[in-house]
């Protein structure tokens, strides 16, 4: 869900604005339905994957899958792929 608040909102309202951006959240103000600028968290320093995947899944933007951990597998088996590939691209 994105969090637009036109600039006499965002003005009126900026406490709360500030509170979406601690909470990780991007503010998009506007003027007039433009959008004209964006308030968002500061970086805060390099963070592995697996920080950065528990936070989106702390602000439910993502959910795991339930099979984590778990090798992928291909969905198709199409023997030859590659060399087609190669020849496609030599034409």
């Amino acid at each position: 869900m994105q969090l637009i608040y036109s600039t006499y909102e965002a003005k009126a309202r900026f406490s709360e604005v500030l509170r979406h951006v601690r909470q990780g959240r991007t503010v998009t103000v506007s003027y007039r339905g433009d959008p004209v600028a964006e308030i968002r968290p500061t970086q805060r320093g390099p963070e592995t994957l697996e920080d950065r995947l528990d936070e989106l899944e702390r602000q439910g933007v993502i959910v795991p899958s339930g099979q984590s951990g778990q090798p992928l597998t291909a969905l198709t088996h199409r023997p030859g792929a590659l060399q087609r590939f190669l020849e496609e691209r030599n034409e």
